[in-house]
């Protein structure tokens, strides 16, 4: 046992000792601030919904409302869960003639 332990010592000595002289990293030199980055990559630039899309969510924000505006009991008495509910307003909102 005590023979494990020396040589456990004596292999993890030198790990020690250079653990200190490899974390020592030289620091980055930091920028000056007249200096601008070369080529900062650009943001892309955020898509535009379309008018259905944007139709689309106004419909599902109406009807999300309507959801939760109706209590437990009216839920379980329509019996429909979301999908269902969102399927049938969505096309009572739609007028019916698309679905």
């Amino acid at each position: 046992m005590f023979d494990r332990l020396v040589r456990i010592a004596v292999l993890a000595a030198p790990l020690l000792v250079a653990q200190p002289l490899l974390a020592k990293d030289t620091p980055a030199k930091a920028p000056a601030a007249s200096e601008a980055p070369a080529a900062a990559p650009a943001a892309p630039a955020a898509k535009i919904p379309s008018p259905g899309q944007s139709a689309a969510r106004e419909r599902q924000k109406t009807c999300g409302a309507e959801w939760r505006g109706l209590t437990d009991a009216q839920k379980t008495a329509q019996g429909p869960k979301w999908p269902q509910f969102w399927s049938s307003c969505n096309k009572r909102l739609k007028g019916g003639d698309k679905a």
